[in-house]
């Protein structure tokens, strides 16, 4: 599996945000130029993270955009999900009635087991866990000769 560049800009969006909780609604030209995204691009995604509740838009000339959770309730399983649709590695393992042989196909079984694993993995990130990393990152950086 391959997230496309969709899921990829949309984690980095929402990390972006979580990173500037607190400091009032952030704008998408603050965030494009921070990212290295285009800003057209982000606007196509601020709609998708709106309609699932995790993105507030303020409007007027100090408008922009905020988290709507707090970054602790927000994982990268949550984003990708709406980014990106299923997860699923392979339809079967989603849709049984698809394949025939899926009620004694072992490899079913087994795809299913890894992506079962991988969304584990994904919800075990959260917003907030992201930006403890980012200031270890940053802090080992700074230290460095």
């Amino acid at each position: 599996m391959k997230l496309s560049t969709k899921g990829r800009y949309g984690v980095r969006l929402m990390f972006d945000l979580a990173l500037h909780v607190g400091d009032g609604p952030v704008t998408l030209k603050d965030i494009a130029a921070r990212q290295e995204i285009s800003e057209k691009y982000l606007s196509n995604l601020i709609p998708l993270l709106r309609n699932a509740g995790f993105v507030h838009s303020v409007r007027g000339s100090q408008g922009g955009y905020t988290l709507a959770r707090p970054p602790r309730d927000v994982t990268l399983k949550d984003i990708l999900l709406v980014l990106e649709g299923s997860m699923c590695l392979v339809e079967c393992a989603e849709k049984p009635l698809i394949c025939q042989r899926s009620e004694d196909c072992l490899m079913r079984d087994v795809w299913s087991e890894v992506n079962g694993k991988m969304l584990e993995a994904l919800e075990s990130f959260t917003l907030e866990g992201l930006m403890e990393r980012q200031k270890l990152k940053t802090n080992v950086l700074s230290y460095s000769i």
